[in-house]
Parts: structure tokens; sequence; C-alpha cells
């Protein structure tokens, strides 16, 4: 019976390298869209003219928090 190693040298370490990246982009993605989550939540839980004073209102608090990455 005979065996075969296919792997290519360093193919290993570039792998790991790979997935580590993909592993922070995943990471730093989430904890974004952790604290905008909580951003919403505080804003949701002011009044109506709190939400006035800044010129936003309560249908537009998604718009309002997410404004830096679109523009609609």
């Amino acid at each position: 019976m005979a065996f075969s190693n296919t792997a290519q040298a360093g193919t290993t370490a570039a792998h790991n390298d790979g997935f580590m990246a993909a592993l922070r982009r995943g990471f730093v993605s989430y904890m974004e869209r952790k604290s905008r989550s909580q951003e919403i939540a505080r804003l949701n839980a002011m009044t109506d003219d709190e939400l006035s004073q800044m010129g936003v209102t309560r249908d537009r608090i998604a718009h309002y928090v997410f404004r830096d990455l679109f523009y609609v």
C-alpha cells in the first residue's frame, strides 16, 4: 500500500495567515455591529422631544446611527 502527500511546503502557514485575517475582520465587524445596536437601543429609549432636539425622528434612528456608512 502506498501513501502520498500532496501538500505543498508553506501552504499551511499561508492558510493560517488568511484564516486569522478573516477571523480578525469578522470580530471587528461583529464589535461594530454590536456597538451600533446599543446606540439604536439608547436612542429608542429617548423621548420624542429628546430626539427632536437632536434633529432625529423615531423612524429615522437607524439612518442616523448608520449615517457614516450610507447616504440615503
